[in-house]
């Protein structure tokens, strides 16, 4: 049975480990690489900061930058931010390192994908550039279509609330 985790506490689960929420406050024992998809070019040294426009809701300032430890979740980033914007190309995945703190990302962990399996992270600090990952498997045109088509539908139900 998953029950909802709150800080300090363990969430349990009969499909996996026990799981020990990643907060501001104790975020040292996870372990990177970290990845960010993004659709811009950036080189080896550049800060991805917060306070930015969202690749995700047009208009929308992001008070976070977000990461996570999957090549796998960063292709989405790259992928989905480079048609939500209507350029062409598959985007690009940096490994990055984290200047400050960070937290599980509360808009996938325990709403979307109980217990994080996406290793997807927020920070209000910045990111720094370390590297590129040149060779990543995108997703099939179908699949990219497909999750844009459920993006577009949960936007016109009001339901694509980003919690920042």
């Amino acid at each position: 049975m998953m029950r909802r985790a709150i800080e300090g506490e363990t969430s349990m689960s009969q499909d996996g480990p026990e799981r020990t929420p990643v907060t501001y406050d104790h975020c040292a024992h996870v372990g990177g690489p970290f990845y960010h998809g993004t659709r811009f070019a950036l080189g080896t040294g550049a800060e991805l900061v917060a306070g930015r426009g969202s690749n995700f809701q047009q208009g929308r300032v992001s008070n976070n930058i977000y990461f996570t430890a999957l090549v796998e979740t960063a292709a989405w980033g790259a992928e989905l931010a480079t048609a939500l914007a209507g350029s062409d190309g598959r985007g690009h995945i940096y490994v990055v390192e984290p200047t400050g703190p960070f937290e599980d990302d509360p808009n996938v962990t325990d709403k979307r994908f109980p217990g994080n399996p996406t290793q997807s992270y927020r920070t209000r600090h910045p990111l720094r550039v370390v590297g590129e990952v040149a060779h990543w498997e995108g997703h099939a045109p179908e699949v990219l279509k497909g999750m844009l088509d459920h993006l577009a539908q949960l936007r016109e139900q009001g339901l694509d609330v980003i919690e920042d």
